[in-house]
């Protein structure tokens, strides 16, 4: 069944998301990210990805980013920490390709991406810190999948939601959800009556003056 939650904030942009964390005095909004691929606003729940150089944890050896591929549904963006310092693709063309047929609703990388041309032929919303042509191999490893990463200044646990536009970048623990949407849907009604005033003639600043300022109180 899908995730109710995650409908609901993919109908919501990350401005309304940000305002409605500051009307709660809850952090978690990541600027800077841009979008290299895709279009448009992606949402959904946190599979995670945390690289770093050294060896890999024990086991059988498994490519960067494969298992939360094949964790992933419709209702996940991957999340990928690759803060190592090297640079080195912590994304590449075959993960992008994996993630469109499993449906992936996105990426999002604290960290270079490489084959980014690739990821936009698929049409993969990917978000990141930068590009590269430097591949992973014998620079980094994956260090587990489902753990806590770092993104910007915002540690992002499995299962937090996520929503991304051109904007942002925005995590919200599960916990919070439901307080985060009732606000940020409030938030959106409130702005859609001063759109129509101000499509009905009223002047802009009357309009903002009298809401806008004390939106958030």
């Amino acid at each position: 069944m899908a995730d109710q939650n995650v409908q609901r904030l993919r109908r919501l942009d990350c401005c309304a998301v940000s305002d409605a964390l500051d009307r709660l005095k809850l952090t978690g909004v990541v600027s800077g990210p841009p979008q290299r691929s895709g279009a448009g606003r992606v949402a959904g729940r946190a599979i995670t990805v945390k690289l770093g150089t050294g060896e890999p944890p024990p086991g059988p050896p498994v490519h960067l980013g494969c298992t939360a591929i094949e964790r992933a549904d419709g209702d996940n963006v991957i999340v990928v920490e690759q803060r190592s310092g090297v640079e080195a693709g912590c994304w590449g063309g075959l993960l992008s390709l994996a993630a469109k047929v499993r449906g992936v609703a996105g990426v999002v990388a604290d960290g270079p991406v490489r084959d980014i041309d690739e990821a936009v032929t698929y049409e993969l919303p990917v978000f990141s810190r930068g590009i590269t042509a430097r591949t992973a191999r014998g620079r980094v490893v994956e260090k587990g999948t489902d753990v806590s990463v770092q993104i910007g200044d915002v540690t992002v646990e499995a299962g937090d939601y996520v929503v991304a536009d051109g904007s942002a970048v925005i995590f919200i623990r599960a916990a919070e959800i439901e307080a985060v949407l009732d606000m940020a849907e409030t938030i959106v009604s409130k702005e859609a009556v001063m759109v129509k005033a101000i499509l009905a003639g009223t002047m802009v600043g009357q309009v903002m003056g009298g809401n806008y300022e004390h939106m958030l109180k």
